[in-house]
């Protein structure tokens, strides 16, 4: 009897692929033990992870949490309109398109080369309902018709760390006239300590949305190390019973952290304008180590 498809380890013959893109150099290196699963690094540092046969599969931790917030947005396999600001491999909106069948995505990667690196590579299934567009990721989000989107999904980066123009209420403005009344903005921010940086993005959603949710793992909470937390951000209720039960129970797990307590994480962080606005820290070597 034959070995699963998701249980086959991949021949060592398979080589990596490397090119040279708008933001690096690309890498995307195959993953030994899933026959069809790629991993993509830009200049070393991770990107990407997608398995062509179980695209449903997360493998990196902060895609799983961001994962958990899309299978809350509405009832199971319900179809949903999203936007991704910052495409790398696709990950995620192959998720949608693989959880959520008809869902209508928009997906918006400024580094052409590597949208076409990755469309070659690593093909999308005709049937899904992708829209890759290669703009900058706020003149692209400028584009989205008023109130369309479900979810509005950030995952920049440009060298590792978050361009400054978005972390600003001017790009949050931007973010909550493209949503819909009950839809959720979840971004993927990266800090480590004193955590200046996530302190004041929570401090500028907290100005322009009613509820704020963020998951992170407990030791960067606590500014011990360097990581990602996911903001999760909607004019609606969120989902927040369940947020910390799938949190809590992932193989990485992480925290939830809403209400009073968040509002006292951020310790008098000032919002950020596009004047005052910086690119998050750079992280450190030793996170890619």
């Amino acid at each position: 009897m034959g070995r699963s498809r998701n249980n086959r380890r991949r021949s060592a013959a398979v080589e990596a692929v490397v090119e040279a893109v708008d933001g690096g150099l690309a890498q995307l290196i195959p993953d030994p033990d899933r026959f069809r699963a790629w991993t993509l690094l830009i200049d070393g540092a991770p990107q990407s992870h997608v398995d062509l046969d179980d695209p449903a599969y997360l493998s990196f931790e902060y895609q799983r949490r961001i994962g958990h917030v899309i299978d809350l947005a509405a009832p199971p396999g319900k179809p949903v309109q999203a936007v991704h600001l910052g495409g790398g491999a696709l990950t995620l909106a192959r998720y949608v398109a693989a959880t959520r069948p008809r869902s209508t995505q928009q997906v918006v990667e400024r580094d052409a080369t590597l949208v076409q690196l990755v469309r070659r590579e690593l093909p999308l299934d005709p049937n899904a309902r992708i829209r890759v567009r290669s703009a900058d990721a706020r003149e692209g989000l400028a584009k989205v018709p008023d109130g369309w989107a479900d979810l509005v999904v950030a995952d920049v980066f440009s060298g590792a760390r978050t361009p400054a123009h978005l972390t600003s209420t001017e790009f949050l403005d931007e973010v909550r006239r493209a949503l819909k009344p009950t839809g959720a903005y979840v971004a993927n921010l990266a800090d480590g300590p004193p955590l200046a940086h996530l302190r004041g993005q929570i401090a500028t959603a907290a100005t322009r949305f009613a509820e704020l949710a963020l998951i992170a793992d407990a030791a960067v909470l606590r500014g011990k190390r360097f990581g990602n937390a996911i903001l999760v951000a909607s004019d609606g209720p969120l989902p927040l019973a369940d947020l910390t039960r799938r949190a809590a129970s992932d193989a990485h797990p992480g925290r939830v952290e809403h209400g009073r307590p968040l509002t006292d994480f951020t310790g008098g962080a000032l919002p950020v304008t596009d004047e005052t606005a910086a690119a998050s820290p750079a992280p450190p070597p030793s996170v890619f180590r």
